[in-house]
């Protein structure tokens, strides 16, 4: 009975702390979108596209809508890629994906009043600030274990298929949805989408890395909290397995 219950109580825990690293995803992805700097690269796309939809060129839905359709497009992108190896279970990252376009519409909202900032000393502090929650968000995603996020999902399902290197894979994931999106903004405005692909971007791109590897060694506590054990929690692949040591598994 003792086992279950911290069975439970774990498995509580690492959810919870999967909502909680989603909601500060988004916040550091809404607080990076304010900067006019350059978005993050998992909402390069959806925020051409939603800044499309405010011209009406194309619908106009929110940055999360779009997020969430770009979700749902990688998921199916998954199946295509494992086929008879894509695990059912997977198709919760659905679910995970309209959570995280929810919280990235709310935190958008959130940050609504940020937009009437335009110095350049307060976007790259936006830029900054937004980076550095992005990056501590993914940590405590990652160490969570749980499901995978869409955009990660299909890194982890062509690093499984391709045999190449998690980082290398991810690399070239997030490369090419920046280039889609500035592909977007040349098909949508004519112009090189500054606001949505710029310097920041590109910062991103490196800093949320280095981010990540700096607090990880910091998160050690969660494994006691989250109780992992092997599995269990280990139901599904996710980015954990592929970041941190087999000896930890």
């Amino acid at each position: 009975m003792r086992y279950n219950k911290d069975k439970v109580i774990g498995f509580f825990w690492q959810h919870f702390l999967l909502l909680l690293s989603m909601f500060f995803m988004t916040l550091g992805v809404a607080l990076c979108v304010r900067s006019n700097l350059g978005s993050g690269v998992i909402s390069s796309l959806p925020m051409s596209f939603s800044i499309a939809g405010e011209a009406g060129i194309v619908p106009g839905l929110t940055i999360g809508c779009y997020t969430y359709i770009m979700n749902f497009i990688l998921v199916g992108a998954q199946i295509a890629v494992l086929r008879r190896r894509f695990e059912p279970i997977q198709l919760f990252q659905l679910l995970v994906g309209f959570v995280f376009g929810f919280f990235l519409d709310l935190n958008m909202l959130l940050t609504s009043y940020l937009s009437t900032y335009q110095s350049l000393t307060a976007q790259i502090i936006a830029q900054l600030a937004g980076a550095t929650v992005l990056g501590c968000a993914v940590a405590i995603e990652i160490r969570c274990g749980s499901i995978t996020m869409p955009g990660e999902g299909i890194q982890v399902a062509i690093a499984r298929v391709t045999g190449k290197p998690f980082p290398i894979v991810k690399m070239m994931v997030d490369t090419t949805l920046v280039i889609l999106a500035v592909i977007s903004g040349y098909c949508f405005f004519g112009v090189w989408p500054w606001t949505v692909v710029g310097p920041g971007t590109l910062f991103a791109m490196f800093y949320v890395g280095y981010v990540v590897k700096l607090v990880n060694p910091h998160l050690g506590r969660f494994d006691r909290v989250l109780d992992y054990r092997p599995g269990f929690r280990r139901y599904i692949y996710g980015l954990a397995r592929y970041i941190y040591p087999k000896k930890e598994w």
